[in-house]
Formats: C-alpha cells, sequence, structure tokens
C-alpha cells in the first residue's frame, strides 16, 4: 500500500473518532490501530500483510462505513454541565466495569454521594484493571457508560456535581 493511501485511512479514521480500522481484499489484508490519546498528527501503529488497494471492494467499503457509524456514535456530544458538575472522563482505552465482578454492586450508582478518593468506576486495559476515583467530592448526577461498553480516551463516563 502506498504512503498516499495509509495517510487517507488515517485522515478517515480521525475524522470519525476510529481507534481500529482493517481492511481486506483479494490482494491482502491491512489493520490500522491509533494508540491511547489521539495523536495530533493522525500518527498511528501500521500493521500491513501484502498490498492493498485504496478502492476497496464493497465489503471493505461496507466495513469502513459500519466503522464509521460505530465511531460517530460513540463520539456524541456530551451532555452540557452546569457550574458546580464536572465530566468524569476515561484516562485510557478499555472496557467499562460499573463493579469489581459480575455478581458484585456497582461501586456508585445514580444520586449516590462520593468523596474525594473514592472508586467510581475500573476500566480495563490490556487486562489490568484500573481503577478510576472520584477527583472531588460530591453527588453522582449521571452515569453515561453501559457495564462492559468499550470506551476511547477522553470519553465520558460519569456526570458528578461537586460540593
Amino acid at each position: 500500500m502506498e504512503a498516499r493511501e495509509l495517510k487517507a485511512l488515517l485522515t478517515l479514521m480521525r475524522d470519525y473518532g476510529l481507534v481500529e480500522l482493517e481492511i481486506e481484499d483479494k490482494k491482502g489484508k491491512v489493520r490500522l490501530v491509533r494508540g491511547g490519546a489521539p495523536a495530533p498528527s493522525g500518527a498511528a501503529e501500521v500493521q500491513m500483510a501484502p498490498a492493498v488497494r485504496a478502492e476497496a471492494p464493497g465489503p471493505a467499503k461496507i466495513a469502513i462505513k459500519r466503522a464509521a457509524e460505530n465511531g460517530a456514535r460513540a463520539a456524541q456530544a456530551p451532555p452540557a454541565l452546569a457550574d458546580n458538575q464536572r465530566m468524569v472522563t476515561s484516562p485510557m482505552v478499555g472496557t467499562f466495569y460499573r463493579a469489581a465482578s459480575p455478581d458484585a454492586d456497582p461501586f456508585v450508582e445514580e444520586n449516590d454521594s462520593v468523596r474525594k478518593g473514592q472508586i467510581l468506576c475500573i476500566i480495563e486495559a490490556m487486562k489490568m484493571m484500573n481503577e478510576i476515583e472520584a477527583e472531588a467530592g460530591g453527588r453522582i448526577v449521571k452515569v453515561l457508560c453501559e457495564n462492559g461498553q468499550p470506551v476511547e480516551y477522553g470519553q465520558p463516563l460519569m456526570v458528578l456535581e461537586v460540593g
């Protein structure tokens, strides 16, 4: 695959907020994966098999379109915040969990009071469980993610009302 074709795919990924893009046709396969924080230049890790045409046939175009639609849904605008509210965002790419185990109670529910440093949720990344703590004391107004949902860097997880 030529450099201009890779740049076009990287631009597509950046424009639609995609973390991963894989295209396969008769000639080969290319898989692009963006790292944790979105790179301003659109840089990405590239794993490449034999050359792939930029004008991929039908199934690959459909896969790109679906991936773009999924990325657009994941990048929905966060809710508007009042002056005393803060957004709790994901510090990494991973999987969002509300509880320590499937049979355990969630760390927090909507309208629960929390103190600074209290565990709000877990983000699993690369088989590591990362506890996300409250940066301030307050009340959980809204939980924005579903249990087991994949999340991206900077994605809103919860709305915290401080004070």
